[in-house]
């Protein structure tokens, strides 16, 4: 039985996780977060399956050495990759982010016609559409490979007229499908939001439902708490340590609109 004091740790390749760890700050301010950003080896999305495996197991060791009681893994293809064999590699409770996604759009949707869009690699593993159709075999899903976002993301071009074309441009792979549902199948697109929405019903002349992955796996995680008698019963606010395999300048700068706060200090590590 895991110490319900003890802190949650949470796994991306990169730093959109900490979109992630954003929202579980903001469900859950007296949880203590232990981040960890593999970016000395991203992307994953380009390596072999058996690549990715090794590489997680090896941040998870990372964090089951700082005693974490849960751990959420927040990159869609390590997800889609390396979850199952995550689960019997180690014994605490570990969530990804495909499959409560695929649950809400499942659950949002009208017409059951879905559209994702991710990293190449998520979309190429088709980890969504799999998820999505063992909820709902009539459910048809649409997927598009958005990789001008992360750049965009991470340079902090969000608000920008540019930003705004390139989502206009990767909509049109919707148009003609009905899709009432799109997932964010990447823990960058959430900073995209507001612009998605703006955009989307310009291009297909409907609106559409947004399904955030940090949200829906975040509300996965209070659950698991709750019924595993994990919560963390203190009423001060947890701590927080963001660790990265590596410091680039640029990742510096966007960690802080990734998280949405400042941060005091962020930690390199070598694994």
């Amino acid at each position: 039985m895991h110490d319900p004091r003890a802190p949650i740790g949470i796994f991306d390749s990169g730093i959109g996780g900490l979109t992630v760890a954003r929202e579980i700050a903001r469900r859950l301010p007296t949880e203590h977060l232990r981040y960890l950003g593999d970016t000395a080896r991203l992307p994953y999305g380009s390596k072999s399956d058996d690549t990715i495996r090794r590489y997680a197991e090896r941040c998870v060791e990372f964090l089951v050495a700082q005693d974490v009681k849960a751990i959420v893994i927040a990159c869609n293809t390590v997800s889609a990759v390396a979850l199952p064999h995550l689960r019997e590699r180690f014994d605490l409770p570990i969530l990804g982010v495909v499959d409560p996604g695929a649950r809400a759009a499942v659950n949002a949707s009208v017409t059951r016609r879905i559209g994702v869009i991710g990293q190449e690699g998520t979309i190429r593993s088709k980890s969504y559409e799999r998820a999505i159709l063992a909820l709902d075999p009539a459910a048809r899903v649409f997927q598009q490979p958005c990789p001008l976002l992360v750049p965009l993301a991470e340079e902090g071009w969000i608000e920008t007229d540019v930003a705004r074309l390139v989502i206009r441009r990767y909509c049109r792979a919707f148009e003609d499908t009905n899709v009432d549902t799109l997932v964010l199948g990447c823990t960058h697109y959430p900073l995209f939001r507001e612009q998605i929405a703006e955009e989307a019903p310009r291009v297909l002349g409907r609106p559409l439902t947004l399904v955030d992955s940090a949200t829906t796996v975040t509300a996965d995680l209070v659950e698991l708490l709750a019924a595993q008698g994990l919560k963390n019963p203190a009423t001060e606010d947890g701590t927080r340590r963001f660790t990265m395999t590596d410091l680039p300048e640029r990742f510096q700068r966007a960690a802080d609109r990734f998280f949405g706060a400042p941060f005091d200090r962020l930690e390199q590590i070598d694994l």
